[in-house]
């Protein structure tokens, strides 16, 4: 079955895993590609169900740029602040 985060594209579910651990590019479509998809398309619960909270402040400074959505921006801008600020051991822990 095919995740609706990825309707233009015939990957799935756990060819869409493997590139997010980044064991699996396909083409151009790599690890920081699936991590973009994600934290542009999927709602939120789905984001944490993929991604760890350690993943998303890791990588919320290389791929924000890439993000088209200003309210996405706005949103992980704020998380990725406070998590370490009010939960660090959801870092760390």
């Amino acid at each position: 079955m095919r995740p609706v985060y990825l309707w233009d594209y015939d990957i799935d579910e756990n060819s869409f895993k493997k590139m997010l651990d980044g064991s699996l590019n396909i083409g151009r479509l790599d690890q920081e590609w699936a991590i973009v998809r994600v934290l542009e398309y999927a709602p939120y619960q789905e984001i944490l169900r993929l991604l760890s909270f350690k993943e998303i402040v890791q990588w919320w400074p290389k791929v924000r740029n890439r993000i088209r959505s200003n309210g996405r921006k706005r949103g992980f801008d704020f998380l990725v602040e406070w998590l370490p600020q009010k939960h660090p051991e959801l870092l760390y822990g």
